[in-house]
Parts: C-alpha cells; sequence; structure tokens
C-alpha cells in the first residue's frame, strides 16, 4: 500500500506542475427560440478532462487550461451547437461570446460520464452506453422510471408485477440477479451485507430529481470493480443550482394506483444551495396464488398473501462551494416499501423494507472523494412459503384457524400454542446489515494523455440472526480495496487508445485483476469501436452463507465447500467452494449519425465465463439417499437434516461461452418526429447437453435447469415519438414490444416447456414459459400552463396475456393520469426561489 500511495502522491506533483502555466476560457449559452439562458449546459474541451456546466445566467468559466488550440464543444439536451476552435493562451482568458444553440431532436449530442469516468460524447464513448434523459422522464407520466429501461438498447426488463421491474443485459438471469451494478451519484446504491441485491422499489431517488440515467452493457470491473459484470446503471440526481425550482406531481391509475411527489431546490447565495424531495406512492398488484410444495401435505396455494404495495421515499442535499471550482456535497436518502418479492425459494412477504444512506463528496476539477454508509432494516418480511407450509401444518395437526393465523408468521416454541405442542420455524427475516465505502480519484490530462487513477474501500456487515444466513456465531463482517487506473491516448485526433486496469482484493475470495483495453476511431460522423476487457461477479454473503431449512428442503451457502455421503452406501463426495465468476468480452460497435437524420446505434461481442455462478441447483439428485453432512469443516449432519435430504446451493460451472448483437436505429422525419427500432440477438453454448464442463451438480448431465439462459434469444422494440407540437406544447409517443417465449430456471422456481402446468418436485409448480406476447403502450402530455403539464400513459394497451417473471402474475392493461407543477422563477416570477448566483 505504501507505494501506491507514493505512486498517487507523485502523479499529484507531476500534475501541479503541470498546471503551473495556463489560461481559461469563458462565455455564455443560451437558446435559439428564446434566447433563454440554457442552465445545466455541459462545456467542454475536446481532448482534455477539462469542463464545466453553464450557472443560471447561461454563464461559464473553465480555469487552469494549458496554453493551446481547443475544439470547445458544448452540449444541452434538445439542442446543438458545432464544435467551436478556441486559442488560449498564459495568464489570459478566452471571451468566446454569447453562443445561440439550435433545437434539435437528434440522438448521440448528450455527454456521458460513466464510460470513461470523464466527460464525453455519447457518440465517442468507448463502450456500449445509452442515456434516458430528464426530458425521457418527463414524457413518462408513471413514477415507475423502470418501464423506461425497456426502451434502451440491449437491456433486458421484466416485470413481476405493477411495480416490480428487473433488470439484465446479456442472458443468464435469475431471480437474485446481481451482475448490474448499480450507481447514484458515484455511489453503489446495491442493497448492503447479505443479499447484495438492487435497492428495487426501496431506493431513495424520486423520478422528477432524476436528471439522467446512463447505462453501460457489458464487463466494466475495470473501472467500477465487483459486480460491474455484465454492465453498470448510473442514475445522476439534479444539481439544485442548474435546477433549481418546486415541482409537484400528483398521479393515479388503476390497481388503484396514486403517487404524490415533490421536488424543492434553491440557491440561497454563491456558496449554499440545497434539495429536498419526497415521495408517496400505494397500489394493488394484480392478484397471483403461487403454490408451495410441502413433503407430508403436498401441493399448497399460498396462505394470506397482501397484494397491496406502498412506497415512501425522501432525499436532501447541501450544496456548499467553498471556491468557484470546489463543491462539498452532503446528502442523506431514505427508501421504504411494502411489496411481494420473487425469490430463487420462492416469494417474500416485505413490510417495511427500510432502505437509508448517509453520503459526503468532495467534487473539484481534478479530485473526487466521497465516503458513505449504507444501511437496511427488513422491518416485518417473511417467506411466504415457510408461513404457508406452518399454517396447514398446524391446521392438519387439529390447530383453530386463529392458532394457526397467529403461529404461522411468528413461530412458536415447543408447548407454547398448547399443551405437546410442536416447535414452529419463524418465517421472517432479520436483516440489519449495513455497509461503509470510501473512495478518492484523481484526473488530469497532460497534452494528449488522460489520466484518472483512484483507490476505494468498502466494509459490508451482515446481520440477520441465522434467519436467512449462517451467521449465528454473530455478524459477518467482510472488507474488500480496490486500486484503479485508466490512462487514454490521442494517437491522432481521429484515432485514440485507452487502458484500465483495476486491481480488487478481497478477504474472503482473494485477489481479482480486471483489465480492459479499447480503440476508437471517428469516421462517418460518429466512432467505431474495438473493446476487450475482464470482469467478474463476486459471491454475495448470501452466496457464501444461506442457511435456510423449512423441512422440505434445505439451502446452504457454498463459502466453505459441501461435503454429501450417500446414506445407502457410505460413500462420500465434495462440492467445491464458490469462487468468482470471470467474463471476458469481445466487442465491436459502431455509434452515429452518418446522416443528418439517422442515428444508429451497434454492438456484437463474444464472452467467455469461467466459474459460472448458477442460480440455486439441487445438488442430491438421487432423492432422500443423500444428505449434506459438512459444510468445509463444520459437521451440519443435524441442522440441515430435512425431510426429503434435498439440499439447494450455488455452484460454479466449468466453461461458458456467449454471443449476441444489439442494434437500434432512430430515424427523425424532422424536428418534430422520429420512428426507432431495436433488435437484440443472445446466444450460448450453454445449451449444449454434451458438455461436462458445465454439468454444475456433478450428475454426469447437464439438466435443463444446468443449460438454461433465462432469456429470449431474439427481442424487438419498435417505436414512434411526437414531440413540440402545437406550440410545443403537446408531445407523445408509441412502443411496440415483442418478447418471444423462452424457459426461465432459477432455484425451485421454474417455468418452461417441458413438464409445463404441472409440477415437478420440489420445484414450484410451472406455469410454463415466460414471454410470447407483444405489448404495445402509449404515453402523452400537454401543457395546459407553461407551469401546468397533463400526462397519461397505457401499458398493454391491448389486455394481452404479459407473464415476465417466474413466481409472478400476468400483467394486465395499466393506465395512469399525471399532473405536474413546474413552479420557477422564470415561470412564475412571484415566487422568488433563487436568492442569488453561484
Amino acid at each position: 500500500m505504501k507505494k501506491i500511495y507514493l505512486l498517487l502522491l507523485s502523479v499529484f506533483c507531476v500534475a501541479q506542475a503541470a498546471m503551473a502555466q495556463s489560461g481559461a476560457v469563458k462565455g455564455s449559452v443560451v437558446g435559439g427560440d428564446t434566447k433563454e439562458a440554457l442552465i445545466g449546459a455541459t462545456v467542454l474541451l475536446k481532448g482534455t478532462s477539462r469542463g464545466t456546466t453553464t450557472d443560471t445566467n447561461g454563464d461559464f468559466l473553465i480555469q487552469n487550461v494549458p496554453a493551446g488550440n481547443y475544439s470547445l464543444r458544448i452540449s444541452y439536451v434538445g439542442y446543438s451547437y458545432p464544435d467551436i476552435p478556441v486559442n488560449v493562451s498564459d495568464g489570459a482568458t478566452t471571451d468566446i461570446g454569447t453562443i445561440t444553440m439550435q433545437a434539435s431532436v437528434m440522438v448521440g449530442e448528450e455527454v456521458v460520464v460513466s464510460a470513461t469516468r470523464r466527460p464525453e460524447k455519447l457518440t465517442e464513448a468507448p463502450a456500449a452506453i445509452s442515456v434516458i434523459s430528464s426530458r425521457d422522464l418527463e414524457a413518462l407520466p408513471s413514477f415507475n422510471v423502470g418501464e423506461l429501461l425497456n426502451k434502451v438498447q440491449g437491456v433486458e426488463v421484466v416485470r413481476s408485477g405493477v411495480i416490480g421491474v428487473g433488470i439484465n443485459a446479456r442472458g443468464f438471469n435469475n431471480a437474485f440477479n446481481v451482475k448490474m451494478y448499480q450507481m447514484t451519484d458515484g455511489r453503489n446504491s446495491m442493497l448492503p451485507g447479505g443479499t447484495g441485491l438492487p435497492a428495487g422499489f426501496y431506493n431513495t431517488v424520486i423520478k422528477e430529481d432524476i436528471e439522467r440515467v446512463e447505462v453501460i452493457l457489458g464487463p466494466s470491473s475495470a473501472l467500477y470493480g465487483p459486480n460491474a459484470h455484465n454492465g453498470v446503471i448510473n442514475t445522476i440526481t439534479k444539481d439544485p443550482r442548474r435546477h433549481p425550482g418546486t415541482t409537484v406531481t400528483i398521479g393515479a391509475g388503476n390497481q388503484d394506483v396514486l403517487s404524490a411527489r415533490a421536488r424543492h431546490a434553491a440557491v440561497i447565495s454563491d456558496k449554499f444551495a440545497y434539495k429536498i424531495t419526497g415521495e408517496y406512492t400505494e397500489g394493488q398488484d394484480f392478484k397471483f396464488i403461487d403454490t408451495v410444495y410441502n413433503a407430508t401435505l403436498g401441493a399448497l396455494p399460498e396462505y394470506d398473501v397482501e397484494f397491496g404495495f406502498k412506497s415512501k421515499r425522501f432525499g436532501s442535499a447541501l450544496y456548499f462551494s467553498p471556491t468557484s471550482t470546489t463543491d462539498i456535497i452532503l446528502d442523506y436518502g431514505f427508501g421504504q416499501g411494502d411489496n411481494i418479492g420473487v425469490t430463487s425459494n420462492g416469494r417474500n412477504q416485505i413490510n417495511g423494507w427500510t432502505f437509508q444512506y448517509l453520503q459526503g463528496r468532495f467534487v473539484s476539477p481534478h479530485v473526487f472523494a466521497q465516503l458513505y454508509s449504507t444501511w437496511n432494516d427488513a422491518g416485518d418480511t417473511y417467506q411466504i412459503n415457510a408461513r404457508t407450509t406452518n399454517y396447514y401444518t398446524l391446521r392438519a395437526s387439529g390447530y383453530s384457524e386463529a392458532q394457526a393465523a397467529q403461529y404461522s408468521k411468528t413461530g412458536a416454541k415447543p408447548g407454547e400454542i398448547g399443551e405437546g405442542s410442536p416447535a414452529i420455524a419463524f418465517p421472517g427475516f432479520i436483516d440489519k446489515s449495513h455497509r461503509i465505502n470510501g473512495e478518492v480519484q484523481y484526473n488530469n490530462n497532460f497534452g494528449k494523455l488522460d489520466l484518472i487513477t483512484g483507490l476505494s474501500y468498502q466494509r459490508d456487515v451482515a446481520y440477520s440472526r441465522q434467519t436467512y444466513l449462517d451467521d449465528a456465531a454473530g455478524d459477518i463482517i467482510l472488507s474488500q480495496y480496490g486500486v484503479v487506473a485508466q490512462l487514454e491516448y490521442a494517437i491522432t485526433e481521429k484515432f485514440k487508445a485507452l487502458g484500465a486496469a483495476r486491481y480488487d482484493n478481497h478477504e474472503n475470495y482473494g485477489s481479482q485483476f480486471s483489465p480492459k483495453a479499447a480503440l476508437t476511431y471517428n469516421a462517418l460522423k460518429g466512432t467505431f469501436r474495438a473493446t476487450w476487457g475482464r470482469a467478474y461477479s463476486a459471491p454475495s454473503i448470501q452466496f457464501q452463507e444461506f442457511y435456510l431449512n423449512n423441512g422440505a428442503l434445505a439451502i446452504l451457502g457454498n463459502g466453505a465447500g459441501l461435503t454429501i455421503r450417500n446414506t445407502e452406501t457410505g460413500a462420500e463426495r465434495m462440492i467445491d467452494k464458490l469462487e468468482p465468476e470471470q467474463v471476458q468480452t469481445f466487442e465491436f460497435g459502431y455509434k452515429g449519425t452518418p446522416t443528418d437524420k439517422l442515428f444508429i446505434d451497434l454492438s456484437t461481442w463474444y464472452s467467455k465465463s469461467e466459474n459460472f455462478i448458477s442460480p440455486l441447483t439441487g445438488v442430491t439428485p438421487i432423492l432422500g439417499k443423500e444428505r449434506v453432512i459438512r459444510k468445509g469443516d463444520k459437521d451440519v449432519t443435524e441442522t440441515a437434516a430435512n425431510a426429503l435430504n434435498y439440499y439447494l446451493t450455488y455452484l460454479n460451472y466449468g466453461n461458458v461461452n456467449s454471443w449476441g448483437t444489439d442494434l437500434g436505429i432512430n430515424f427523425y422525419l424532422n424536428n418534430y418526429f422520429s420512428i426507432g427500432a431495436k433488435y437484440s440477438y443472445f446466444n450460448s453454448d450453454i445449451t449444449d447437453k454434451d458438455n461436462l464442463d458445465n454439468d454444475a451438480n456433478g450428475d454426469g448431465t447437464v439438466s435443463v435447469s444446468e443449460s438454461s439462459l433465462n432469456a429470449a434469444q431474439h427481442r424487438y422494440n419498435f417505436n414512434f415519438t411526437a414531440r413540440d407540437l402545437f406550440n410545443k406544447k403537446f408531445f407523445g409517443s408509441v412502443n411496440v414490444r415483442i418478447l418471444p417465449e423462452y424457459d426461465f430456471y432459477s432455484g425451485v422456481q421454474i417455468a418452461a416447456r417441458e413438464n409445463q402446468n404441472q409440477r415437478v418436485a420440489p420445484y414450484n409448480y410451472n406455469y410454463g414459459p415466460l414471454g410470447g406476447f407483444t405489448s404495445v403502450d402509449l404515453s402523452a402530455g400537454y401543457k395546459l400552463k407553461e407551469w401546468m403539464t397533463l400526462g397519461a400513459s397505457v401499458s398493454n394497451l391491448f389486455d394481452s396475456a404479459q407473464r415476465e417473471y417466474v413466481g409472478s402474475p400476468e400483467i394486465g392493461r395499466l393506465y395512469s393520469v399525471e399532473l405536474r407543477f413546474d413552479l420557477t422563477e422564470k415561470l412564475l416570477p412571484n415566487l422568488s426561489v433563487l436568492n442569488g448566483k453561484y
């Protein structure tokens, strides 16, 4: 570590010397129609990491610019302007005057930061990256931001109900998918501790506070570390200085949906600004009673399922600018939800799951540092299948309805219900896990060379009190740190090379090295890219330490390896402990606007995976004759015993190759209308039943559950969009999604053609494959006043049978109506929300 710190110190010293002689660039940016200041426009000196955004007057200033000739790029959603040549002299400020940007509907002008962790034009990023802008969000009259991800190229979105949205990319989905790394404002926004899952419905961000969502596909561990395996979803919230004012939204829809959201942001002085956000949403999910398999009682309908869902969110942030180029940001977020959660072992009734964070950030032109804590509480969450088994067991034993209802949820000690009454297992979860993260990053430009380097640290504390983890001895505490460096060199004006590498060390699974290399070439008004990268998906604490025994089956984490004994012959065999899954991907792509009205986004890729981590998989196929006797060196003969001697765990496959192509085309008929089409293809050799490298459980055959892609081979999406009609008051869109049917296996959950509409013990009931539908979605909005917009949307217009996830209902037609009030100083001059210039 001392060598690392000395290296970073050397980089800082070189950087300071390079900055000794420099100048500055300033100017103003306005919109072409009204000549009003464009607040928050991105201003970037091409070929450098130097940039800024315009303030409330449209002004900008870029300081510490080495003398030389540059091209200045200005970007703002919905507007365009050609690059501007700029000459910077030592000790002088170059004033380019007022720039008038013209309205445009073309995609590709956006500036993104997620691909290389520095600002760059979307079409020039060396990665498969897409953007959902605030303008896209404003045109969605729904509280559920996840609906928009259906329109993002290459992203696989599945709905498990009105509010349940799962996000994946490039196949191999399951009910506990952690391969898409999710961030908010540079913060790891996954749940802490045991699960490591996306926060999902419990996240803290409301739609009105999102500036944009950047989605990267492909291995990204070189910059983002563990579990940036299939990609990264980075949500960037609005800066109160660029987006001041008050927004209030009220919405309603079928399924008794009601939603109220509010955001208020203000600039107090040239040094202080703040924002506050809040949301309350409730409704009823589609009713669906799944079945629960019990060795003694057989197939049971789920008992006492609550279909109501509820979400509460709150956020606040304080921005302090000690200098004109430095920010200190402190923010807090709270999210709480009630809903039904689908897992690989059945479904959970989630009641009052709470997710919170406290984050501090330091932002300057060359240094970014942050420290934050994240924690959650499972509230009154419990397993529906465990409670169902408890209830019917008590009823079959002669206990009353009231007793069965009460003790099926609370559990009971022997004799607690009555004399001689049996022990009843507690079906609930205790999860009071928390996580601490720290990071420091440095960036600079040295002529044609851009440098980014950084250090990160993470400490997870998992707390379940053996309700789902093997933590009877106390909290499970695991730490990890990472070191990253990235260099980008402009070989010529059009040809660039990028190299990045990250080293991570985890105290449980050791060291991982994640490199990435990319070549980009600007041509046809876009960029061709060729990339190679290696990433890894680390086994979560749940994968390593899961402990669950409901009498019919047992789930054991595989962090230490398992020993299985044949109860008839006494022969023993070993299941190796989990190792991180590794993937290396070769990718070729083009993103650009070869003509003024056509935007093309093409990515084709090939991946090689090692130690592929399976969903929950049965490891005792000789039912009743095999049992797990040891976990590592720990004897579990008694504690893990169950009626069937049936055990599930997570396993590493040998080798899996996969490949695919994503193609997106947008054609702009004029400044008001556009049409688009997206197509994705995905396949893998994991379906080869003769390749015993993919025999996960070691039984000599590759079963359908082991060879599952869990994704459709083909996916199609078509859309028609209208904007700024009727004096810029109307907007609308039509979206058509075609999802062919496909099989899905995840633990005891099965949705497949084989054995359709029947039960195969110990799986849950198989209702048949997922997909196999065409969904038509409509949305539209109209500005009743400059400060008031009415919007409406309909999903699944023709009410087709739409099953997208195991253990979930058919999704019917959904409609919603929203009324949004934008109360800013520009629209309501009598409401003063700006008290100064920053």
